[in-house]
C-alpha cells in the first residue's frame, strides 16, 4: 500500500486529513513546530491514534511517520 493510500484511508476512516493530525498532536503537546519532540515514541503516538480513531497498526505508523517528518503529504 502506497503512503497516499495510506492518507486516503486515514481520511476515509477518521473523516481527518494530515493537517487535521498535525492539529491534534500539538494539542496533545507531542509536536513541536510541526514535528514530534524528541523523546515522544512511535509506540505513545501508535497507542494514541489505536485508542482516539481505532486506527491499525500500520494506518498509526503512516501517522507517526508524518509527524516525525520522515514522510510528508506528497510522499509516494
Amino acid at each position: 500500500m502506497s503512503f497516499q493510500s495510506y492518507l486516503k484511508s486515514i481520511k476515509e476512516k477518521t473523516g481527518k486529513d494530515p493537517i487535521d493530525f498535525r492539529q491534534l498532536a500539538a494539542e496533545k503537546d507531542l509536536t513541536e513546530n510541526g514535528i514530534l519532540k524528541v523523546g515522544i515514541k512511535a509506540g505513545q503516538v501508535v497507542d494514541w491514534l489505536k485508542t482516539d480513531f481505532s486506527l491499525g497498526h500500520g494506518h498509526a505508523m503512516a501517522i507517526y511517520a508524518l509527524l516525525k517528518g520522515i514522510k510528508n503529504e506528497d510522499s509516494e
